[in-house]
């Protein structure tokens, strides 16, 4: 499996875990906010890791690492990602994935082997905004097999939306339908990415605070927990 970057501890990837994150080459989104654009079409100097590296590093620190949290770019784009997975889970460790929930197929033979223990899925836009946001024509059937996958496999699970600028109440209400009885949504505030990418929409304000509790009030008729990040 490629890896193109490391993150050696995090307290924030794997809800109430200390994790170790890797940040996997590739990616077939395009989101204008992306904040690891560097990873959509890498450059062969960013793909050099040693994944036999990685796993050392966990065994070693067993007890004090929690979890190995696989993030992109994404994830499921990777040749070798369950065999990575059966070797990384062999130590004890928890996996959990992010995703875009574009490969459900993926998603789910990982599910099947019982690969993963928490799935994160971003659900990027409504229909008729998604190429809007992630740039590419994408099939949104397989992001709603993604979704009834997860809800129904997952052991832990959580969807999560970038709330950019551009998406309304409404949008978020179409979304949260998406999702119906599902355990946990998450709305993180968009924030403009440290980066030379030319996109009038990275100088929009994005929503306030406010915008967030409102929407929150109206998305719990939708999902148990609903959950602001990013303030």
């Amino acid at each position: 499996m490629k890896i193109a970057g490391w993150q050696k501890v995090s307290m924030v990837d794997y809800p109430g875990k200390i994790a170790t994150v890797l940040f996997t080459p590739g990616c077939n989104f395009n989101c204008y906010y992306c904040h690891n654009r560097e990873l959509i079409h890498p450059t062969d100097s960013l793909i050099g890791m040693d994944e036999e590296e990685v796993l050392s590093y966990i065994y070693k620190r067993k007890g004090m690492i929690d979890a190995l949290v696989l993030s992109g770019g994404e994830p499921t784009l990777q040749k070798g990602l369950a065999e990575f997975i059966e070797k990384a889970k062999s130590t004890g460790i928890l996996i959990k994935l992010d995703t875009n929930g574009s490969r459900p197929d993926v998603i789910k033979d990982l599910l099947d082997r019982r690969l993963l223990d928490f799935v994160a899925m971003d659900i990027k836009a409504p229909f008729h905004k998604l190429m809007q946001i992630i740039g590419i024509s994408a099939d949104q059937s397989k992001i709603n097999e993604s979704i009834r996958i997860i809800m129904d496999q997952a052991p832990d699970y959580e969807f999560r939306t970038t709330v950019s600028p551009d998406l309304t109440k409404q949008d978020l209400l179409d979304m949260a339908s998406l999702i119906k009885g599902a355990k946990s949504y998450a709305l993180q505030q968009y924030k403009r990415p440290e980066c030379d990418y030319n996109d009038s929409r990275l100088d929009t304000e994005p929503h306030e605070f406010g915008f967030f509790t409102e929407c929150k009030a109206l998305l719990e008729a939708f999902v148990k927990k609903v959950e602001i990040r990013g303030f």
